[in-house]
C-alpha cells in the first residue's frame, strides 16, 4: 500500500480538515438478527461504524444514562475539583430517590469512591445522585453539565434532565450518541475507566452484583452499562478488547435481560469475527515530503500527530488505496504541525478515511539569498 501511496501522489488542492470515517461497501456478510429497536456497532479505536439498524433513532436510555453521569464525574476527578477520598453527605433526595439502589443513608457521609461503585457496579440511583448534588450543588444543574459534554463530544440527538435515567420527558438517547459516549470514557479516563469491569460491590453489608453479565461470560468484556425501564426496555452498552482490536456494541430495546446479553455478545463476536483495524501510520513517522520554497529547509516531512488506524474487513487491508493531495506551491514560513496535504484511503471505490497530513518539522524562511534565488525559480514556475 505504501508503494502505492507514494506513486500516486498528485499535487490538487490544499484542503485542511479533520479526519473522518464515511460509509463504505464492505465485503462482510449482513450482522446477526437481534430483537432490539435499535442497535450500533463500531470499531473503538476509530470509531469505524460495522453495523447499525435504527442507530440515530430517540429513545428513553434507561440506566444507560449512568455512563454520562460518570464521565461528568471523572472530568471533575480529572481536574482536581473532587477527590475520590471526598466525603459526600448523603441529602433526603439521593435517600428517597426510586428504583435501583446502593442502600446510603440520609444524613451519612460517604466517600466518591464508595459512590462511583454504587452507581457503576451496582447502578444505585441514590448513589448517582449524591454524586451529581455533589459536583453541581444540584441535579438539575448537574443536568446540564451532562448536556454541556454531550454537546462536546458531538452527542447530537441526545438531551438528559437527569443523572439516574428514571423516566422523564425529554430524556433522549440514540446508540450512535451511546456509542461516542462510550468511546470518549474509554478515551479519555483510562486510570478510571477499568471501574468497569468490577464484577461486584459490597456497600452496608450488602453485596450486589454488576447487571452486565457479559463480565462472566466473555473474558474480552470490560464495560460498561446496563438499563432497564418499561419505556426503554432492556438496554446494554458493552466495550470489549481483543488483539488490540477494541469494539463497542449498543443495543436498545429489547425484551429481556437475556435478549439483549445474547444480541450484545452476537455483535461482539460478528464485529471480531470478520472486521480487523491496522494501524497506518504512527505519530511523528514521515509519511511523504513537501517542497517547502523560500525556506531554510528545503523539504518538511508530513506526517499525522496521532498514532493513525484504519478498520476493514478482514483479509482487504492489501487492497487499500491511497491517495495525497498536496498543494502545487508551499511557501515558508510552516510551522510544525501546520496541515499541508491531505491523505484518503479507499477501498473498492469507497473513502474510509481522510485525514490532513502536517509538517514535522519547522520551516523557517531561509536567507535573503535563498528567498530571492526561490522567487526566482517559482517565477518561472
Amino acid at each position: 500500500m505504501f508503494q502505492r501511496l507514494f506513486a500516486r501522489l498528485v499535487t490538487l488542492f490544499f484542503l485542511c480538515t479533520a479526519s473522518s470515517y464515511v460509509a463504505a461497501q464492505m465485503p462482510a456478510p449482513a450482522p446477526p438478527i437481534i430483537g432490539a429497536k435499535s442497535y450500533i456497532v463500531i470499531d473503538g479505536s476509530t470509531g469505524a461504524e460495522l453495523a447499525a439498524i435504527n442507530p440515530d433513532e430517540p429513545l428513553a436510555p434507561a440506566s444507560l444514562t449512568k455512563i454520562m453521569t460518570t464521565y461528568v464525574v471523572f472530568a471533575a476527578l480529572q481536574q482536581g475539583q473532587i477527590s475520590l477520598e471526598d466525603e459526600v453527605t448523603v441529602s433526603e433526595k439521593a435517600w428517597r430517590t426510586p428504583g435501583s439502589r446502593m442502600f446510603i443513608e440520609v444524613g451519612t457521609r460517604v466517600t466518591v469512591d464508595d459512590l462511583l461503585h454504587g452507581m457503576v457496579v451496582q447502578s444505585g440511583n441514590d448513589a448517582s445522585v449524591a454524586l451529581a448534588e455533589y459536583v453541581a450543588g444540584t441535579e438539575g444543574v448537574f443536568a446540564e453539565l451532562m448536556n454541556q459534554n454531550a454537546a462536546r463530544l458531538g452527542m447530537t440527538s441526545s438531551h438528559f434532565m437527569n443523572a439516574t435515567g428514571l423516566p422523564e420527558e425529554g430524556h433522549v438517547t440514540t446508540a450512535r450518541d451511546m456509542a461516542t459516549l462510550a468511546r470518549a470514557i474509554i478515551a479519555d479516563f483510562p486510570d478510571y475507566y477499568p471501574l468497569h469491569a468490577i464484577k461486584e460491590f459490597t456497600y452496608n453489608d450488602i453485596t450486589q452484583s454488576n447487571r452486565n453479565s457479559l463480565l462472566w461470560r466473555d473474558p474480552s468484556v470490560d464495560g460498561l452499562k446496563t438499563g432497564h425501564t418499561e419505556e426503554a426496555g432492556y438496554c446494554l452498552v458493552s466495550s470489549a478488547e481483543r488483539d488490540n482490536m477494541r469494539i463497542v456494541a449498543v443495543v436498545l430495546g429489547t425484551a429481556s435481560t437475556k435478549a439483549r446479553t445474547d444480541g450484545s455478545q452476537a455483535l461482539l463476536n460478528y464485529g471480531f469475527r470478520f472486521f480487523e483495524t491496522r494501524l497506518l501510520f504512527k505519530a511523528g513517522e514521515e509519511v511523504a515530503t513537501a517542497r517547502v520554497w523560500k525556506s531554510a529547509n528545503e523539504v518538511s516531512r508530513l506526517g499525522v500527530l496521532e498514532d493513525l488506524y484504519v478498520t476493514v474487513p478482514r483479509g482487504s487491508y492489501e487492497q487499500l488505496e491511497s491517495t495525497l493531495d498536496i498543494p502545487a506551491i508551499v511557501e515558508a514560513p510552516v510551522a510544525a504541525g501546520q496541515p499541508l496535504a491531505n491523505l484518503r484511503i479507499s477501498l473498492n471505490g469507497e473513502q474510509l478515511l481522510n485525514t490532513p497530513l502536517r509538517a514535522l518539522d519547522d520551516n523557517p524562511e531561509g536567507s535573503i539569498w535563498q528567498r530571492m534565488r526561490d522567487g526566482v525559480s517559482l517565477w518561472f514556475e
